[in-house]
């Protein structure tokens, strides 16, 4: 049976993820995974000298019953399970995310990935799997599965990723809603910005654009697509065109070499800026 993995902590955000997991764990027809992560000894941050390993333990189970079952209240017949597991938390919600279809993360938006994710911590989670990670606001469009909000991709026409249009596509399809795929470009410093040029520049992205898009909207021919080509950067075109999306899918070039995450900047300002879910995918 296949699975969506939410990454929970203590926080509002982690509860909000784990609803809106829940919602998708139901369209998908998939059973639904809580994972917390023990990391023991615990960061200087939050140590106390008067809590043990076992007293740690006692309280992160709890906190898993605690939301299975104001889960299982919200979302009645919905298979949920849950899993303490032991690590640091971005190699350990990699590895428990890497057979699942999902990883859902909380996050307070504007900078930071919170909880379990704290500080840089969230991003090197993110860019430690392959598995597609929705980032979840808890005070943004939780909802995120409603059919009259559109789900908005960024497309990269640079270093196209099918990877990311397929998802956005499949995306769109389940839940019944129309997909706006946007892209920002820019002219060319020695082209100048001239009237002509900009005609012309709009002409070609459109047109670049059509045909990125082609061939997944022959395999989905029940998507209603809107085509969104803007000029200005990639990232600010991104946001603007996604304040009143359900759910935003961006792109994340995988690096093989051992260096820090990278997640790219246009995923940074979605999932700083938008209120909406965000899903990064992964891509070669």
């Amino acid at each position: 049976m296949t699975h969506v993995t939410v990454g929970l902590d203590n926080s509002p955000e982690s509860l909000a993820a784990a609803h809106w997991a829940a919602r998708d764990a139901r369209l998908r027809g998939a059973d639904l995974l809580l994972v917390h992560v023990e990391e023991w000894p615990l960061p200087v941050a939050v140590a106390m000298p008067t809590i043990t390993h076992d007293d740690h333990r006692s309280w992160a189970d709890r906190l898993l019953e605690s939301a299975a079952g104001e889960l299982r209240r919200t979302h009645a017949g919905l298979r949920i399970s849950t899993r303490r597991v032991s690590g640091r938390p971005p190699a350990a919600l990699a590895l428990e995310a890497a057979d699942a279809e999902l990883l859902v993360l909380g996050s307070r938006g504007l900078g930071t990935v919170m909880g379990a994710l704290m500080g840089s911590v969230g991003l090197a989670t993110i860019g430690a799997t392959r598995t597609p990670v929705v980032v979840v606001r808890a005070e943004g469009n939780v909802g995120g599965h409603d059919r009259n909000k559109d789900v908005v991709v960024g497309v990269d026409l640079h270093r196209p990723a099918d990877p990311v249009l397929s998802f956005a596509f499949g995306e769109a399809a389940r839940r019944g809603c129309a997909l706006r795929a946007v892209h920002g470009w820019k002219l060319p410093l020695v082209v100048g910005h001239s009237a002509d040029a900009r005609a012309q520049g709009a002409r070609e992205a459109a047109a670049a654009l059509g045909a990125a898009l082609l061939p997944r909207r022959r395999e989905h021919p029940s998507v209603e697509v809107v085509e969104r080509s803007v000029m200005g950067s990639a990232a600010g075109v991104l946001v603007d065109e996604a304040a009143d999306a359900g759910l935003v899918v961006v792109g994340r070039h995988v690096r093989h070499a051992p260096l820090a995450p990278h997640i790219g900047h246009v995923a940074h300002a979605a999932m700083h800026h938008c209120t909406a879910p965000v899903a990064v995918v992964a891509h070669e």
